[in-house]
């Protein structure tokens, strides 16, 4: 495949997600240890656990009620990084069940959008929304009938068109291999990272109330 992409200057913090061949969702998952982890400041993003090909990344906020989102560097065939995927479950009646943004490469052709499908059904295509200095983005919404293809899937697939060779597509693998337990691991932690924020915004039975604001 040529090389049309160059890496993304992300892939060099983050290493090299490589495509797996089987979905694996019994496999035990890698936690940071809180002990020997870098302490990362208010506002940077942690892997707080790994699922297979999958990171559960977390971003450190001031009240410790840390939102979290599953994540996976993507290469192509000749090993390059070119682009990533993130998502996370969107709140129950939205028209999608999850939430994903996928950075792809800045000589990408966004007119073409990008494509994405799963164990080699019928793409569907996501548009660009903008781009920054690492990449462009396109922010995705997948169905409930998404998410069990994820999880029962072995691979999906993403296709980008390249600006330079508009008439050539490169396909990227996304590995599916620890989707379902990353998956659940990141609704569990976001799930309780909700219920402690809500309870600690919920006076204690018994305390006073505010007093209520004088008129002038």
């Amino acid at each position: 495949m040529a090389d049309f992409f160059k890496p993304l200057a992300l892939a060099l913090a983050l290493g090299l997600a490589a495509p797996a061949l089987a979905q694996d969702a019994a496999a035990p998952a890698a936690t940071a240890d809180a002990a020997t982890a870098p302490e990362t400041a208010i506002g940077e993003t942690y892997v707080a656990s790994t699922h297979g090909k999958w990171e559960m990344q977390c971003i450190r906020t001031e009240d410790g009620f840390d939102p979290c989102q599953l994540y996976q560097l993507l290469a192509d065939a000749d090993g390059n990084s070119v682009a990533e995927i993130s998502l996370f479950a969107l709140p129950p009646g939205q028209p999608a069940a999850a939430g994903a943004t996928i950075v792809a490469p800045l000589e990408t052709l966004l007119s073409q959008m990008v494509a994405i499908s799963f164990d080699g059904g019928e793409p569907r295509r996501y548009p660009f929304t903008f781009c920054t200095s690492i990449g462009c983005v396109s922010r995705a919404g997948f169905t409930a009938e998404d998410i069990q293809k994820m999880k029962s899937g072995n691979t999906a697939t993403m296709s980008l068109v390249p600006m330079v060779a508009p008439d050539q597509t490169v396909d990227v693998l996304i590995s599916l291999d620890g989707f379902t337990a990353g998956y659940e691991a990141v609704n569990a932690a976001n799930a309780a990272s909700d219920a402690a924020a809500a309870a600690a915004a919920t006076p204690a039975p018994g305390a006073p109330a505010d007093a209520p604001t004088p008129r002038p």
